[in-house]
């Protein structure tokens, strides 16, 4: 489960060296849930309701409507140097071999962990330790690379941290909340992964990165098209019909009338 964690994360970060752009990085990502449920159906032999088989559509579709509508207001910043040329052209296709290994690899980590909570009980935060702990030394294949960007955040402006009054360059205050706001998310993840199948964590994390994207839409004030509504019906739907929340309301009506009818 280590050396999957830490080949995901790394294949994912390098993808966008390989003319991969963010806004098509995070339409890929939108596809998480029906590769967990394929390898749900393949490895561990599920079958589902036709209810789940439409949810999960559902949701994929609306979060790739509202990924795809946003990232048609991202223009690109690169040369047309970096971008014409068939080595150019080799570069993106291996990026979106990097980007379906990972899609896979990251929906059979999510089942591996479910059967191994299964199997030894449930540890969220020993599971969590050693999955950041161990792949560390592996890094160091990475150090040049590092080194770059711990160069180029010291370049950046320099930003007074308030209550503190500590003046740091900006990119390293955006990386510490960004450490403390994964650890808080990740923390919640491998606890949900404990107690829910492997599905419905990825679900949890899918509708997470779709309120992020409709933030991010409305903190910087782009446009919120009859596209983005349209997504987010097709999610807040599917959501619904994943939870069976129809079938939980009907069964407590009917429960009720029959209390009422015994009173």
């Amino acid at each position: 489960m280590v050396t999957m964690f830490f080949t995901v994360s790394v294949v994912n970060n390098y993808a966008l060296n390989l003319n991969i752009a963010m806004p098509l990085h995070m339409i890929f990502r939108s596809g998480s849930l029906i590769a967990n449920m394929i390898l749900g159906i393949i490895i561990l032999k599920k079958r589902y309701s036709i209810f789940k088989y439409t949810s999960i559509a559902l949701v994929s579709v609306g979060i790739f409507i509202c990924t795809f509508m946003s990232a048609k207001q991202v223009t690109s910043q690169s040369s047309s140097s970096e971008n014409d040329g068939f080595q150019a052209f080799l570069r993106w296709l291996l990026g979106i071999g990097a980007l379906t290994f990972a899609l896979l690899m990251s929906a059979r980590m999510g089942i591996f962990q479910e059967t191994l909570y299964k199997q030894f009980g449930k540890h969220s935060k020993e599971a969590l330790f050693y999955n950041h702990a161990l792949p560390l030394p592996g890094f160091i294949f990475l150090a040049s690379d590092i080194y770059d960007h711990a160069v180029l955040f010291n370049k950046s402006e320099l930003y007074q941290v308030p209550f503190i009054g500590v003046t740091v360059p900006i990119m390293w205050f955006y990386l510490l909340m960004n450490v403390i706001t994964q650890y808080v998310c990740i923390r919640g993840v491998f606890i949900l992964t404990t107690e829910c199948a492997s599905l419905t964590v990825t679900l949890v994390v899918t509708l997470r990165k779709f309120v992020s994207l409709i933030f991010s839409i409305l903190y910087f004030q782009n446009p919120f098209t009859l596209w983005h509504w349209l997504g987010t019906l097709f999610v807040f739907v599917g959501t619904l019909m994943y939870t069976e929340v129809w079938n939980n309301l009907g069964s407590t009506k009917s429960q009720l009338q029959k209390e009422d009818k015994k009173d």
